[in-house]
């Protein structure tokens, strides 16, 4: 039986999907975590504890732990994760994107680097980063002054988180010292170094391509289209609806932009998630705005069947083992709400939920954060309220249902700082 050693953090929501994945796969799965499982004692060989935040010492214990345990894959669920998987299938000759294209994706300055290298359209951009010892106001005016240059809008960024947090649109140079003191703020917060992105704003709809790349040439599993307005100062993403309701052309276009980024980023074997700009005018090229090399965040995967009734993640595993794909989206639309939060605080009550989750065309409604836990709104948030997925024969039949049903939802918050913030549900 085929062995995966799947990195799972424990804060993540996307355990539970891997689980099932590899048991309807018949794979037998290793978890790698941070924090000794409850059952780990029992567990044996289908646990090892591994340094999430050291990547080369976590994978160090990976090889080791293949040592004793034929491993065939090494998968990460998560964006901690992803660096130490690729580290590790690279030192046992597994399949998988390369260390040094993971890490590039990782950081959104290098990132930036590499497509205007290779000429992929993007927001023009620039970064500044705190010397040692260095004011924070001096790096809040390098901001500035680099916002300026680049001219307004521009949208002020940190280079490794993810999720939209610490995303600031400012529109003029009193807003970019602002967003940028907060940013940093921010990044003191988590103890992450004092950098920034600044980036233009692209205006136009935004779309999110999830996709394999096999052997370097990247197969599109579904497009996402984002029919809310994303224009800021905060970016909360909401709905998602698949398949996109562009024109053929268009959808053609993002596809061989993106396929374009995973080459330029090196990305040769493995799952890519892709956000992308349509800047509105006619023959406008799609504009990258970020590339991960890992599946699309939260539980919104869930969101997505194929064909042959599997999962996103069955597909993730299958090719890391280097299994046949069947890549064909099943029939009709399907999408996700990631429901917005409405003020920073202590979670009391979600009212209407019985409605919500019987509403003509819902399929689920998962809370992923408990009655009683913290929810913190962007741009400093890092979780999510929880999910809300539709399924119809269209686009717009599932748009329409999944905000049906969250206008039935009353999510009640009380004033942060009651309580200290708490993991998803499991």
């Amino acid at each position: 039986m085929s062995r995966v050693v799947l990195l799972v953090p424990t804060a993540t929501y996307r355990a539970e999907a891997f689980l099932a994945a590899a048991d309807r796969l018949g794979v037998a799965l290793t978890v790698a975590s941070e924090r000794r499982q409850l059952l780990a004692e029992v567990m044996g060989d289908r646990f090892v504890e591994i340094p999430l935040d050291d990547p080369p010492a976590a994978a160090a214990a990976i090889e080791a732990f293949a040592a004793a345990h034929p491993v065939d894959a090494v998968v990460a669920v998560d964006d901690q994760g992803l660096l130490a998987a690729a580290l590790a299938a690279a030192g046992l000759g597994l399949r998988h994107h390369p260390p040094a294209a993971v890490a590039v994706t990782r950081d959104k300055v290098a990132m930036r680097h590499l497509l205007a290298a290779a000429g992929v359209r993007q927001p023009d951009f620039a970064a500044c980063a705190a010397e040692p010892g260095e004011a924070v106001e001096a790096v809040v005016e390098r901001a500035v002054e680099r916002a300026c240059r680049l001219g307004p809008p521009v949208v002020v960024k940190p280079p490794g988180l993810s999720a939209s947090r610490g995303v600031i649109r400012a529109d003029d140079p009193r807003q970019v010292r602002q967003a940028a003191a907060r940013v940093i703020a921010l990044l003191d917060r988590i103890g992450e170094p004092r950098r920034l992105v600044v980036e233009r704003y692209v205006d136009g709809d935004e779309v999110a391509l999830e996709g394999l790349v096999d052997d370097g040439r990247l197969t599109v599993l579904a497009l996402f289209d984002k029919p809310d307005p994303l224009v800021g100062p905060y970016f909360e993403e909401t709905i998602y609806v698949t398949p996109s309701r562009h024109a053929p052309e268009v959808q053609a276009a993002i596809a061989a932009t993106a396929q374009a980024a995973a080459t330029a980023l090196g990305l040769t074997d493995g799952p890519v998630h892709a956000e992308l700009r349509l800047p509105p005018g006619p023959d406008t090229e799609p504009v990258v705005l970020e590339v991960a090399a890992r599946t699309i965040g939260g539980r919104c995967a869930s969101a997505l069947r194929f064909a042959t009734g599997g999962s996103l993640e069955e597909l993730v595993l299958a090719q890391a083992l280097g299994r046949p794909l069947a890549t064909a989206p099943a029939g009709g639309a399907s999408g996700v709400m990631m429901l917005p939060i409405p003020a920073s605080g202590r979670l009391v009550a979600v009212g209407g939920r019985d409605r919500a989750a019987k509403a003509p065309g819902v399929t689920a409604l998962e809370l992923s954060t408990p009655v009683g836990g913290t929810i913190e709104m962007l741009p400093d948030g890092d979780r999510y309220l929880g999910f809300l997925f539709a399924r119809g024969d269209t686009p717009e039949e599932v748009e329409a249902a999944l905000r049906a049903a969250h206008g039935e939802l009353d999510v009640q918050v009380e004033p942060a700082g009651q309580v200290e913030p708490a993991g998803p549900v499991a």
